[in-house]
């Protein structure tokens, strides 16, 4: 009977077995997940302030919330309007327009791992995702509103004062608004491009002969110097020779320097061949225009970095340099 009993208790010890062998299996071979966001191979850890950590009723108050409406005055557009996520959240013009189609003065930037931003808006001036989601709200050809009119609105319906409540133990206020969509912001990472796979999972297929010579050449002529590291830019507030005379000052208007004429931040290339048009200004269509003008050293002007310039390529060269570009795309991450 004893021998009989043990043959019955087999089948389910190897179902007991392979259900842990699975389970070691799948959490050793996953991404490491910080604070409710995965990272990527290669990418550093993420900085969550001390005063608004991550939590997913955070993140998911703040996802609804950055593709709600109701945050403008005519309730006419949210943040996802510019910032589209099949654009890799910019809005393909040449700047973008606000309520009542109003033109706001500037391109729209990626919000591509911008987590890992220290400092924000095109010049750079603003110091915190948490600060940055006020402004907006209340500039007068975007939003045209008032965070805490906005809160207000919120107040009146009961799913948002539900999710406030599990997120903050509050009812939505302007903390709660820009600190959820700040939390919603940080988990959009892009790691999963075909430069990734090869960089940091070694997988040396995943680039072409072509590609592999693009960043060659991106390397060779000190593109890396601005666009460094794991996500393509040193965060740096420069200027690139645009313009000789700039009609937009740039970091200028706060800093009232006469040396930050013209300065705009270096914007990360991740998932550059899909957020044309480019510059602060839209100014520039295609990425082979953009590599024209740095091959002519950008225009005479006294601010410009000293790293600009020119260089000499082929027709070739740059077909390579515009393909390694290209292979910086994440498409899991615009699909997301």
């Amino acid at each position: 009977m004893e021998k009989i009993k043990s043959q019955k208790n087999i089948p389910l010890l190897n179902k007991t077995l392979l259900f842990s062998l699975v389970l070691f299996i799948v959490l050793t071979s996953s991404k490491p997940k910080v604070n409710q966001i995965e990272i990527p191979s290669g990418f550093p850890k993420i900085t969550v302030p001390e005063d608004n950590p991550l939590s997913e009723a955070k993140i998911e108050l703040g996802k609804k919330l950055f593709f709600e409406k109701l945050l403008s005055r005519d309730s006419s557009i949210s943040c996802a309007t510019c910032h589209n996520p099949k654009y890799a959240f910019t809005d393909g013009l040449l700047k973008a327009k606000g309520i009542k189609e109003r033109e706001v003065t500037r391109n729209t930037p990626t919000l591509t791992n911008i987590a890992y931003n220290t400092s924000f808006l095109r010049d750079g001036v603003n110091p915190s995702l948490e600060a940055q989601v006020i402004v907006p709200i209340h500039e007068k050809n975007e939003f045209d509103f008032h965070i805490l009119l906005a809160a207000e609105r919120l107040k009146k319906k009961k799913e948002y004062v539900d999710l406030s409540l599990a997120a903050f133990g509050e009812v939505p206020n302007p903390k709660v608004i820009s600190n959820a969509i700040a939390s919603y912001e940080r988990t959009l990472i892009s790691g999963n491009s075909r430069y990734d796979h090869f960089t940091f999972q070694k997988d040396s297929s995943a680039l072409s002969k072509n590609e592999l010579r693009g960043m060659h050449l991106f390397n060779k002529h000190n593109c890396v110097s601005c666009h460094s590291g794991f996500n393509f830019t040193s965060g740096e507030v420069v200027n690139n020779g645009l313009y000789k005379d700039y009609p937009d000052i740039g970091k200028m208007r706060v800093s009232l320097d006469p040396k930050d004429k013209g300065a705009f931040k270096v914007p990360t290339l991740r998932n550059v061949a899909i957020t044309a048009p480019y510059m602060h200004d839209g100014s520039i269509k295609s990425l082979e225009a953009v590599i024209d003008h740095y091959t002519k050293g950008g225009f005479e002007n006294p601010n410009k970095d000293e790293r600009i310039k020119g260089m000499s390529l082929s027709k070739n060269d740059k077909q390579d340099l515009v393909a390694f570009l290209k292979c910086l795309t994440d498409s899991s991450f615009i699909n997301r």
